[in-house]
């Protein structure tokens, strides 16, 4: 058996011409050669590998596309390690920001250490839930998710890190309106590309659908805004994740169906608009 510098270099020059990122090879090695963190497929190096039949069969997987978090079932969401498989979207560092926003600013119009109740809308593998679940651990989570499959895998994370998250299935609000659920808080991060050739053959041709493609004929954010009155009793704020071309198409939304309201757009670390928050009084 080759070492582990052995089997990446060999890894590497495989599967650089189809574009294979080192840190996926690297991701891979430490999963199979049960490594605690990248650094020490460097510091074991020489260690003779003890999975290469399994890592070239991954690497393989690697060229044709399928995304390492898939095939090591396991994506890292501020220094959380979530269980993820091909039925929910694999997090990523824009959500990671959003998080990081709503924790920053939520100070502004509630008291965080209160008994808040707070909907992750579209939860997917569950990483907003468990990430603002730590931050604020007086907060009531709710998570929500159009699909059985996502709210599976949502509760294996939740029982991992001790996340006691009501769980709902269905669209948008309705979960909340037909169980009379009231909330301080809304978070969701809703299918929002328009075209799907704006992703990448790895998003198009593994991740989920229901979690990726957005019809105006039937947005979530629409159908949040149209009937956010029916849970809201007091104040409400929410957060999304947004596409940069929705811009308009929001404003227009929230003037059509929002009362008594403020919002802003932000963008996310490459300067693209990426997050929309809005505060009803």
């Amino acid at each position: 058996m080759p070492t582990i510098a052995e089997a990446y270099k060999e890894a590497y020059a495989k599967g650089k011409p189809y574009g294979v990122l080192p840190v996926d090879l690297r991701l891979l090695l430490m999963h199979d050669e049960n490594l605690s963190e990248q650094i020490d497929v460097i510091y074991d190096k020489d260690k003779v590998m003890t999975n290469y039949p399994l890592f070239c069969q991954q690497v393989d997987r690697l060229i044709a596309d399928e995304p390492v978090e898939y095939i090591i079932n396991e994506a890292e969401f501020l220094q959380h390690r979530l269980y993820v498989d091909s039925r929910v979207l694999i997090p990523r560092g824009e959500t990671e920001e959003l998080v990081a926003a709503i924790s920053e600013n939520i100070g502004d119009y509630f008291d965080a250490r209160n008994y808040l109740v707070c909907a992750d809308i579209g939860t997917g593998s569950g990483a907003i839930s468990v990430a603002l679940k730590e931050a604020f651990p007086n907060w009531l989570l709710l998570a929500s998710d159009i699909s059985q499959d996502a709210l599976d895998v949502a509760k294996m994370n939740f029982e991992k890190y001790g996340v006691a998250a009501q769980t709902y299935l269905g669209d948008a609000l309705a979960p909340y309106i037909e169980n009379k659920i009231n909330l301080d808080i809304l978070v969701c991060n809703p299918p929002y590309i328009l075209n799907k050739e704006d992703a990448q053959a790895s998003v198009r041709d593994f991740e989920p659908a229901s979690a990726l493609w957005m019809d105006k004929g039937h947005s979530v954010y629409e159908s949040i805004f149209r009937d956010y009155k029916k849970v809201k009793k007091g104040a409400l704020y929410m957060a999304f994740e947004i596409s940069p071309d929705l811009v308009d198409y929001l404003t227009e939304l929230m003037a059509k169906y929002l009362e008594d309201y403020e919002f802003h757009f932000a963008d996310d670390l490459n300067k693209m608009k990426r997050f929309l928050f809005v505060y009803c009084r």
